[in-house]
């Protein structure tokens, strides 16, 4: 075999064209099929950029090469030298780019063999998730895989691009921080130099991006690394992407006019989609009242109808003991449902329940008569009421949740979207984008019987809400009561949502020692701890730190979105299991005893299991 670079490509296998008839050159890729038709050897050769048909004919090839063609196999890679000819009237193929063509091969050398695959590299595959993920590298061969990964490539590259025309600067913070395990569990590394001394794996660039904005850097970005020690889902991975943003002098208006900006390039760019701006804007009072949920999916209606006021008093006890005591009766209408039959009935119940209700009360509304098994408790009058309220249609379906307010809301948002996946009445061609906003500061663990951030320790409280910081320290009223000051107190915190997907999160900073330390106070954490722990943030915040806020997206989520796919996993290189393995080199692993030794490192127990 000659030198490699005698034989080195000259094009990709989806670059020849028409244009190209007549021309010599080289191509370098892997066997994506073999033929052997009438005589005529027949060889598709794949790389990245498409596929390219080569035509070898025993009759005028070297017998040696002849041999090597007959001998490559599937994901064998190969170097081919020959002349680009037009294919034969009737054997074009449309659904190749390359369809018009093929290469004469004239030389034809195998640059390395393969093994058998343990599944076929094909757009359409079967294999099992586990093995695909554990042979990666062949997986990232097929077709949809390396979409996915063109379509990631370009959508950092247009939000680089765009966040840079708008002034903003792209610049890395550190990947090896001190703990502050006030969210998710960090991952955490040893230091061989102090020994007993650990960094730990940002959760994100949050408190290093604020102290940019104190160092005056304005309007910053970065593509950033995030790792999170958490219990994973199909969105969700041990670390992941996010476009992270921060601005100075600004306000949350400021960044939803750039992410808008963003949003919009992004789809129209990589979807050739029009989006239209501005987004509409809910407060996170309003979507948990009318779809149950602070990411609402707005492509299809179902809205929930608040039918407290039409049970209270009745002598249905299940309701109006419950809205005596300052719970909520909703419930949502079913297109179509009064059909329902009592299997069908009882499969929606068990389903309710999963998502938390005690049970589930319903009226079917058929031309032979309304069905319930509470129409005996509430009476014709009240029926009627809720049918009016609800403007339930003959046909159609009441399901009915009575509880305390969020849980509720949570329980019919959560019955609303399977219903919507279960009848198919999401308009899958929608975009759909919207902003939450007014978020809760606090939300209260009964757990623990203690306060903590509905998103983080350093959201800025609605200027209006100010006071209800100070008036919590005085309050007699329990934590889990909605009254109390600090359950008031609303945070200037927003998430951008794509279609029930929350794809940002972001808000407007503390920027002031006094006020941080304050919040640091009600969630637990004493003047002494929040010195140990964020220091040197408050140190900083002493400094003349200026109004800043920004917001932080998710890659993965956004390209995932964009693609079409289920899970983030098919947007990510080199992805973790839901058990946070990585299949293909097989970490988490074992270190030796040298390495443990000079880390100062002791393994207690049996960890072989």
């Amino acid at each position: 075999m000659p030198v490699y670079t005698d034989i080195k490509r000259t094009h990709t296998c989806g670059e020849l064209r028409a244009s190209d008839v007549g021309n010599k050159i080289r191509l370098n890729g892997w066997v994506d099929g073999y033929r052997n038709l009438g005589g005529l050897l027949f060889i598709d050769l794949r790389d990245r950029e498409g596929i390219t048909q080569v035509v070898i004919n025993p009759d005028e090839f070297d017998p040696a090469m002849l041999v090597e063609a007959n001998r490559a196999r599937h994901e064998f890679v190969v170097a081919v030298v020959g002349e680009v000819i037009a294919r034969p009237e009737g054997m074009r193929n449309a659904k190749m780019i390359t369809g018009d063509i093929e290469v004469k091969a004239v030389q034809f050398y195998i640059l390395a063999e393969s093994e058998t695959p343990p599944f076929e590299i094909e757009d359409e595959c079967n294999a099992k998730e586990a093995l695909r993920l554990e042979y990666r590298y062949l997986d990232l061969r097929r077709g949809p895989l390396q979409k996915n990964m063109r379509a990631r490539h370009e959508i950092s590259r247009a939000t680089r691009d765009f966040l840079s025309d708008e002034g903003l600067l792209e610049i890395e913070t550190p990947l090896m921080i001190r703990s502050t395990p006030e969210g998710a569990r960090d991952y955490v590394v040893p230091s061989r130099v102090s020994k007993g001394r650990f960094y730990a794996l940002p959760q994100s660039p949050q408190l290093f991006k604020q102290i940019l904005m104190v160092s005056g850097f304005d309007r910053y970005f970065q593509l950033a690394r995030c790792l999170r020690d958490e219990d994973l889902r199909s969105d969700r991975q041990p670390e992941h992407t996010q476009i992270d943003i921060e601005m100075s002098f600004v306000t949350p208006d400021d960044v939803f006019t750039l992410t808008e900006g963003l949003m919009k390039h992004l789809f129209k760019k990589i979807k050739g989609v029009e989006i239209e701006t501005p987004f509409p804007r809910f407060t996170y009072e309003e979507v948990m009242n009318r779809w149950g949920i602070d990411k609402p999916d707005t492509r299809f209606g179902m809205e929930l109808v608040d039918l407290s006021a039409e049970v209270a008093g009745c002598d249905f006890r299940v309701f109006a003991d419950n809205v005596k005591s300052g719970g909520v009766v909703k419930g949502i209408v079913l297109k179509g449902g009064g059909s329902y039959s009592r299997k069908q009935i009882d499969e929606l119940t068990l389903k309710a329940k999963e998502f938390g209700a005690g049970g589930l009360a319903y009226i079917l509304r058929a031309e032979s008569g309304d069905k319930s098994p509470i129409l005996k408790f509430i009476g014709e009058s009240v029926k009627d009421k809720l049918i009016e309220k609800a403007a339930v249609e003959m046909g159609d379906a009441l399901l009915i949740v009575s509880d305390k307010k969020l849980k509720t809301e949570g329980i019919l948002g959560q019955l609303r979207l399977y219903l919507g996946r279960k009848h198919e009445l999401i308009d899958t061609d929608q975009w759909r984008l919207l902003w939450v906003t007014e978020f809760p500061l606090f939300d209260y663990d009964e757990d623990s019987n203690s306060f903590i951030a509905m998103h983080n320790i350093v959201s800025h409280p609605h200027e209006d809400d100010l006071g209800l910081i100070d008036e919590g320290l005085t309050s007699t009223l329990p934590g889990s009561d909605l009254n109390h000051p600090w359950r008031r107190a609303r945070a200037q915190q927003y998430d951008l949502v794509i279609n029930g997907w929350e794809i940002a999160s972001g808000g407007q900073r503390i920027n002031r020692r006094e006020l941080q330390r304050k919040i640091l106070n009600i969630l637990g954490i004493d003047n002494e701890r929040a010195e140990r722990m964020f220091g040197f943030l408050l140190r900083a915040l002493e400094y003349g730190a200026p109004p800043h806020a920004g917001i932080a997206a998710g890659l993965d989520r956004l390209v995932a979105l964009m693609t079409g796919t289920d899970t983030i996993r098919d947007v990510i290189a080199f992805p973790k299991t839901a058990n946070a393995f990585s299949l293909m080199d097989g970490s988490p692993s074992e270190i030796d005893p040298e390495q443990l030794e000079e880390l100062g490192l002791i393994i207690k127990g049996d960890n072989k299991a």
